[in-house]
């Protein structure tokens, strides 16, 4: 579709002016492309997390951890796990005899999270094996895992709906899926709070980290992705028993809860 363009009738003596609207951020399309994004950031990925959300995203992510039910000697999937930091804490509750699995489609962040598994003194991260592939098509049998976390990765999905039904087969009768992202808040105030800050904080930042064209798809990527009772219904037609999604931060950031 051809962009659109506004003529303006000159005045006597002045040349015939063209406007054209400015054109918004392609949005990062398919698979592909989102997967060589975050293979572009990986290596400063933590850091950035650190600056932009002043270390809370740590805490944010402890309680993601925490609402998955995970327990000593489970065994859990950190899905789109990225450079690990949920994977981490999974590996803290469920102990030695437990085992995580963080999956990943980007092998650079994949790589980032096994070399800070391997410069890392604790014990139980030994029990904690990377595997890269599709979360749409996940290679485990089914009623496989104890658990599940996403952390700010189902919102990067092409296809919502079969990753979650693939997080359903995948996961026990009766245990949870917690999902943490980006609140797409239906509050107009929430809203512009959020694309503001992205703007004016998020996206100059990057900018430092030579990365402000990788971080301005951030907003629409929010735009794009689902309300929580939008993210509660998709849940429960997937297949789940029960779906509860909670605001915090706020009302920046929220966290699904599903139970299978």
């Amino acid at each position: 579709m051809a962009a659109s363009v506004l003529y303006l009738q000159p005045l006597p003596g002045h040349h015939r002016q063209v406007f054209r609207p400015r054109p918004r951020p392609r949005p990062v399309q398919c698979a592909a492309e989102r997967q060589e994004l975050f293979s572009r950031i990986s290596p400063v990925y933590d850091n950035l997390n650190d600056v932009l959300s002043l270390g809370q995203h740590r805490v944010w992510k402890r309680m993601a951890v925490s609402w998955s039910g995970a327990k000593e000697g489970d065994c859990v999937l950190d899905l789109c796990c990225g450079s690990g930091d949920l994977a981490f804490l999974l590996s803290e509750k469920i102990g030695l005899s437990g085992k995580v699995i963080g999956f990943d489609f980007s092998k650079e962040q994949l790589s980032v999270a096994s070399s800070r598994q391997h410069i890392s003194s604790k014990a139980c991260y030994e029990n904690i094996k990377w595997l890269e592939g599709n979360a749409l098509h996940l290679p485990f049998s089914d009623c496989y895992f104890d658990a599940i976390t996403i952390g700010y990765g189902l919102r990067n999905v092409v296809d919502f709906h079969k990753a979650m039904e693939e997080v359903y087969r995948v996961l026990k009768p009766g245990s949870k899926a917690s999902i943490l992202d980006f609140n797409k808040s239906t509050d107009t105030f929430s809203a512009l709070i959020q694309g503001w800050m992205i703007d004016n904080v998020v996206v100059p930042v990057a900018t430092v980290y030579g990365l402000a064209t990788e971080y301005k798809y951030l907003k629409s990527s929010i735009e794009e992705f689902l309300t929580g009772k939008e993210l509660e219904k998709l849940a429960l037609e997937a297949g789940f028993s029960s779906a509860k999604h909670y605001e915090i931060a706020g009302g920046l950031m929220g966290i699904l809860v599903a139970t299978r």
